[in-house]
């Protein structure tokens, strides 16, 4: 016997926010922001966008707005040029869970990160991050390469 569940992750209880979907949507296909940070709703019990890049904001931009003290979802469209001279782009899924914020917030962004990547289609790389050297441009430059 199978069962099937549906909207909610059954661990967490947490769902996604449309909105959340497709500000992800947006930054994949029409390239309308360079990163889209999401928190997690305790009160909706859901996924939301908490803040959103415009396309000409940098790497630092991305790492200044990710709250220092608190865990966070985040995707970050990275361009670069490759050894061939080709332009490329890939979309990184950062889980952010500084060593300083609550054990709570760990455990509740732990326990629905798949479900909210399974609703991201399209993501490249993804990097846990529990302080700030984890996820530096380098990192990411690594990755992509």
């Amino acid at each position: 016997m199978s069962f099937r569940i549906r909207g909610q992750n059954a661990t967490s209880g947490m769902g996604v926010a449309d909105h959340s979907k497709d500000a992800f949507l947006e930054l994949k296909r029409k390239k309308a922001y360079r990163y889209v940070i999401f928190k997690i709703d305790e009160k909706k019990k859901e996924v939301v966008v908490e803040k959103t890049g415009n396309p000409a904001e940098s790497y630092d931009d991305f790492t200044a707005s990710m709250p220092e003290n608190d865990c966070r979802y985040a995707v970050y469209d990275f361009d670069f040029v490759t050894s061939e001279n080709c332009q490329k782009s890939k979309i990184f899924f950062i889980a952010w869970s500084p060593a300083i914020s609550r054990i709570r917030a760990k455990m509740l962004y732990a326990t629905s990160k798949e479900r909210f990547k399974r609703e991201l289609d399209g993501i490249h790389y993804e990097i846990q991050a529990t302080d700030p050297t984890e996820m530096d441009l380098e990192v990411i430059r690594d990755r992509a390469n």
